[in-house]
């Protein structure tokens, strides 16, 4: 174990994710200024489409990643596929979005807004009505993305006077602007030092490719993101975020906290903070966000580093704390990596900010044992995180999660929502682990089992299960969980 997390530990640094459908379809745009990436993003495509026609994430149907996939990879297709068998993948491409966007499949895409992908109702309407006048999908009318074309439509009528520039998220999300809703792009104050927009590959390839064409900024953005393979990730770089979230993990494990192959990553989130602002997802991100404030607060405590408690603070509001500014729906994990930011300063619930988000959090559970929250698609996710910030804090707030946990694991130990996986386990035991350590004794079974499977499973692929604009998996991020739990479990 001490060799996996010497090696984990030492590739720590920018962000390791997959390739991306979604994001490789908007750079296979650009043969007009850049042949090169275009070539290499279709031919990704071209080998990654699913067994059913469609692209996105293959573990389990998420309706909001297969539909954004698919109708990007189709358009890029269509405009730039030239090959007699990518006309076969676009005749397969477009019957999958069929089956996907009619009939009982159209519940997936109503069901819970909170599981949304980043900026799909104005996305998609913006890519459906691309498809509707290549013929790649019929005229949409009052089916699902005709409906929210409408409002998409409503919504940059409440935005025109706003211009959209980098300090602002809807900037990662630029190319919901289309043909229609350039005029709302400060373009000259859009892009960031690294000439990305947003840090996001398609916002940055639909910039230049109809904003500021050939804009070389840009494209050497996107010519050192590109992965080896042709394909683009969802989001790069996103150095706060990897680092934070996997030294999270291992601070669990007893010890490992005096590792001094640590410091320099403690002293790059500790160099990424701007006091009364904290940090975002990447230190050259302009956008700060309480979610990667919250939980870098509690990291950097952990390892003995304390920062302005003001900074977690700032993102309060009446009944919750944001996560980013104009935000549609609040946050679950935000508020619980609040939770246990301010737990971790040694608050109490007497504490009003404690209070604040024990009580919001219990209203967004509901009857529900377990929380499911906008960033992530299992509930083993945000519950877990909820279990470690509320032991001892808030215990009884968790008990019934606890006791969920126990009851859904598999016969063969593994858990998961969809599917066994690798990242789900390892969340379930981290979450029943801390729980026996701070609040009662759980079955050493559960856990041992949990950690028998998960340790015949841990270098098997992880599936997608993060929400961006499609979903990813940010892999250093999830193995620093399991190599966690199964530190714990021995």
């Amino acid at each position: 174990m001490k060799n996996i997390i010497a090696k984990l530990i030492d590739e720590i640094g920018p962000g390791h994710m997959a390739s991306t459908a979604y994001d490789t379809a908007w750079t296979a745009r650009l043969s007009e200024v850049d042949g090169s990436l275009s070539r290499h993003a279709l031919g990704w495509l071209a080998e990654n489409q699913l067994p059913d026609g469609s692209w996105g994430a293959p573990a389990s149907m998420y309706y909001y990643d297969r539909v954004i996939c698919t109708l990007a990879a189709l358009i890029a297709f269509s405009y730039h596929g030239r090959r007699e068998h990518d006309r076969v993948q676009i005749d397969r491409g477009k019957l999958a979005l069929e089956r996907i966007i009619s009939g009982a499949s159209t519940q997936g895409l109503q069901s819970d807004p909170n599981s949304t992908t980043v900026g799909f109702e104005m996305i998609a309407p913006t890519l459906a009505a691309e498809a509707e006048k290549l013929g790649i999908i019929k005229h949409q009318g009052d089916r699902i993305l005709g409906r929210l074309s409408k409002l998409r439509a409503k919504k940059l009528a409440y935005l025109k006077d706003n211009m959209i520039s980098r300090n602002v998220t809807i900037a990662f999300s630029a190319e919901m602007a289309g043909i229609d809703g350039k005029h709302m792009l400060d373009v000259g104050n859009l892009q960031e030092k690294n000439g990305s927009v947003g840090l996001s590959p398609s916002a940055t390839a639909y910039f230049a490719a109809y904003i500021k064409k050939g804009d070389e900024a840009a494209l050497d953005y996107l010519r050192s993101t590109i992965k080896s393979d042709g394909g683009m990730p969802n989001v790069s770089p996103f150095d706060v975020f990897e680092i934070a979230w996997t030294l999270w993990n291992l601070s669990f494990i007893p010890d490992l906290r005096k590792d001094g192959k640590l410091k320099p990553h403690i002293d790059f989130l500790s160099n990424a903070w701007q006091p009364k602002r904290g940090v975002g997802f990447a230190a050259g991100y302009s956008v700060k966000d309480s979610d990667d404030t919250g939980l870098v607060y509690d990291t950097l405590l952990r390892f003995g580093i304390e920062k302005d408690l003001a900074s977690v603070l700032i993102y309060e509001e009446k009944d919750h704390f944001r996560c980013f500014d104009l935000e549609a729906n609040p946050s679950i994990s935000a508020n619980i990596h609040v939770l246990g930011a301010l737990g971790q300063a040694g608050l109490d619930r007497k504490n009003s900010s404690v209070h604040k988000v024990i009580r919001f959090l219990h209203k967004a559970k509901g009857h529900n044992p377990f929380w499911l929250d906008k960033w992530h698609s299992s509930p083993y996710y945000a519950t877990t995180h909820a279990i470690i910030a509320c032991a001892g804090l808030a215990s009884e707030l968790v008990e019934e999660s606890v006791q969920w946990i126990l009851r859904s694991q598999n016969k063969n130990g593994s858990w998961g929502t969809y599917i066994s996986t690798a990242e789900e386990t390892a969340y379930a035991i981290q979450a029943l682990w801390v729980w026996n350590e701070k609040v009662a004794r759980i079955p050493k079974a559960s856990l041992n089992n949990g950690a028998r499977w998960l340790k015949e499973h841990m270098d098997q692929p992880y599936p997608p299960l993060w929400i961006g604009k499609c979903l990813y998996s940010p892999h250093l991020v999830v193995r620093s969980a399991i190599i966690s739990a199964l530190a714990l479990a021995e």
